[in-house]
């Protein structure tokens, strides 16, 4: 029985083989471009794979997406659909982008962008800012990782709203469904959260018409996928003053191309897909678990709905 692994950098390759052999020593696993027999490949653990890269693996029981997401998967335009897809989520993972979003909630709260720049010019200014509790912030997306994030934020004081395309309950966070309810939720969201899956419909969902919508110097934090974000739209509701500040941790092409404008303009706050990255020692614990239970029962809890997208 054979695991390959299949990941844009050959290092990372070399990494998550070292981790999860250590874990699963009784499975031969190999890089994708070293599969040895193809017939013997049962699982392919991958972020990011090549157009066509599981066609030569026939006997593939499941797909390991490094990561929540599945659209990286689902990119490939000759996947085989019959192949189910384990999402890979887990309590660090989840941890860590409440940490993301907290963090970058209270900046933009604060106003910190402003601090930072008054820090430069040597001013000394005073700002005032209302607590959190007359705050209101809105996360979209309330999976494994949305859902956490907006507890949390609940908890921290502020007046939290959550939208989710099928209704959601969670404490402290009044929550929203569907596009008939959108509207209500989206023109009270001085902050915006996105945590969105990336399906179909919701590729382009940061717009101009979504940007009109919010109130008036509104912050974004994008942290679900850079395909969610119109960048062209979001650089004219900055210079128009729509918005007062983005944070953007995910982009359209990664590694952002040092010329984006991105880089340089005073609205807008880069960090490099860090909210809630993936790291070997941690990742290959769930992968692997995920990997001997369908091996046992043939599911697992993460199995993605290709269908949904997610």
């Amino acid at each position: 029985m054979t695991i390959i692994v299949s990941h844009p950098s050959r290092e990372k390759i070399d990494w998550w083989i070292e981790q999860l052999q250590a874990l699963l020593p009784t499975w031969t696993i190999r890089p994708i471009h070293e599969p040895g027999d193809p017939a013997a490949v049962t699982y392919a653990v991958v972020w990011k794979p090549a157009t066509g890269a599981f066609l030569p693996f026939p006997h593939l029981k499941a797909i390991v997406s490094l990561g929540a997401g599945i659209d990286h998967v689902l990119a490939d335009a000759e996947l085989p659909r019959q192949v189910p897809i384990i999402r890979t989520v887990g309590t660090d993972l989840t941890q860590r982008m409440r940490e993301y979003v907290a963090l970058h909630v209270l900046r933009h709260h604060r106003d910190m962008p402003t601090i930072a720049a008054n820090q430069r010019e040597k001013r000394w200014a005073q700002l005032v800012v209302p607590p959190a509790t007359d705050r209101t912030v809105g996360v979209m997306g309330l999976g494994n990782l949305g859902g956490t994030a907006a507890a949390t934020l609940a908890t921290l004081g502020f007046e939290t709203l959550g939208w989710s395309r099928t209704k959601r309950e969670i404490a402290g966070v009044t929550t929203f469904s569907g596009e008939d309810e959108f509207p209500a939720f989206i023109e009270r969201c001085e902050i915006l959260v996105c945590l969105l899956p990336l399906t179909e419909a919701t590729t382009g969902i940061l717009n101009a018409t979504l940007f009109d919508r919010l109130p008036e110097g509104a912050s974004l934090i994008n942290a679900g996928r850079g395909p969610h974000l119109v960048e062209d739209d979001l650089l004219a509701a900055l210079e128009s003053g729509r918005l007062g500040h983005a944070t953007l941790d995910v982009f359209d092409i990664e590694p952002l191309p040092a010329d984006h404008p991105f880089w340089t303009h005073p609205g807008v706050t880069v960090t490099p897909h860090i909210a809630s990255l993936i790291d070997a020692p941690t990742g290959s614990r769930i992968v692997a678990a995920n990997i001997e239970r369908f091996e046992r029962e043939g599911s697992v809890p993460d199995l993605a709905d290709a269908g949904r997208g997610y």
